[in-house]
C-alpha cells in the first residue's frame, strides 16, 4: 500500500491539517483509504467521528498504543488488508523505535514547519534526528519539507526558506493559515471535499505535495507499466511552478484498483 507520513516533533506544526485534507482527497477519488492517527489526543480520530454520511468512507485507526502494546501489534491490528493509500499522522516527540518503525514502513514522509524561529530551530533539530537514529538515511521513503500556517506578512518567512534550503530537501508548498482548513476539520472534511469556488486556493496549495507523490510513482518504471492512460496528469517542472493552469487527477491510479510498494 502507498503509505504517507506526516510527521514533525515539534507540536502545532499542522500535521492533522495535512493527513485529514490528504486523506479526504484520496478518499474523494474513491480509492481505499486509511487515517492512522498516532497521537494521544486523536485530533484526525475526532475528525474522522464528524464526517457527514455522504463522504466518502476512510477507516480510522487510533494507534496511539496502551501503556506496553508494541509497535508492530498496533500497525497489524488496525489497517485494513485491502487499503490502498495510508495517511499516518504522527505524535509530537516521535523518536527512538517508533520513530524507526514508522520510517521503515512508510513510503513517502512529509515534514511541516511553522515560520517561526521556535519551530524552525526544532524542526532542524527533528531532520537531525531523522537522519541519524530514525533510519532515513538508509530508507527508500522519499522525504519533503512543507511550511504550514504561513501568513503571508510574517517577518522570519525569510529564514525560513533560508532553513529548508540548508536542508537540501524539497520544498514542496506553502499552506496558508487559512479559516477554510478550520472549517474543512469542523465539516469532518477535506478542502477537495468542499466546494470548489471556494476552496481553489487551498487546493492549489495542497496540489504540490499529491505531485511530488504521484510523480514519483509514475516515475519508477514497475509503475508505469500499470497506468498505461496518463494524459489528465501534468506535473510541473519543477517544485516552484504555479499549478492554477496544471491539471491533476488520480484517475490513472485507480484504474487497476491497487496500489503497489515501490521496490
Amino acid at each position: 500500500m502507498l503509505t504517507i507520513l506526516v510527521i514533525n516533533s515539534k507540536g502545532g506544526s499542522g500535521k492533522t491539517t495535512l493527513t485529514t485534507n490528504l486523506a479526504g482527497y484520496y478518499a474523494s477519488k474513491k480509492i481505499k483509504t486509511a487515517l492512522m492517527d498516532y497521537d494521544p489526543q486523536g485530533s484526525s480520530m475526532q475528525w474522522l467521528k464528524m464526517r457527514p454520511g455522504h463522504a466518502e468512507k476512510i477507516h480510522g485507526a487510533n494507534a496511539a498504543p496502551p501503556k506496553g502494546a508494541t509497535i508492530q501489534r498496533s500497525a497489524q491490528a488496525w489497517i485494513p488488508v485491502d487499503t490502498d493509500v495510508l495517511i499516518v499522522d504522527a505524535p509530537a516527540g516521535t523518536k527512538g523505535l517508533l520513530l524507526q518503525e514508522l520510517v521503515r514502513r512508510t513510503n513517502f514522509i512529509v515534514i511541516p514547519v511553522a515560520p517561526s524561529p521556535i519551530d524552525i530551530h526544532a524542526t532542524a533539530d527533528f531532520v537531525k534526528e531523522l537522519f541519524l537514529y530514525g533510519g532515513a538515511r538508509t530508507s527508500k521513503a522519499k522525504i519533503a519539507v512543507v511550511a504550514n500556517r504561513v501568513r503571508s506578512a510574517s517577518s522570519v518567512y525569510a529564514s525560513l526558506e533560508r532553513f529548508l534550503n540548508s536542508l537540501k530537501l524539497p520544498f514542496l508548498t506553502s499552506i496558508r493559515d487559512s479559516e477554510i482548513y478550520l472549517q474543512a476539520v469542523e465539516k469532518g472534511l477535506g478542502v477537495f471535499e468542499m466546494d470548489e469556488a471556494v476552496t481553489a486556493a487551498e487546493r492549489r496549495e495542497l496540489l504540490p505535495i499529491l505531485n511530488w507523490v504521484e510523480g514519483h510513482y509514475l516515475a519508477s518504471e514497475k509503475r508505469l507499466a500499470a497506468f498505461p492512460s496518463q494524459e489528465n496528469l501534468l506535473l510541473p517542472k519543477s517544485f516552484g511552478s504555479r499549478l492554477e493552469d496544471k491539471v491533476i487527477s488520480l484517475e490513472t491510479f485507480s484504474s487497476t484498483g491497487k496500489f503497489k510498494k515501490l521496490s
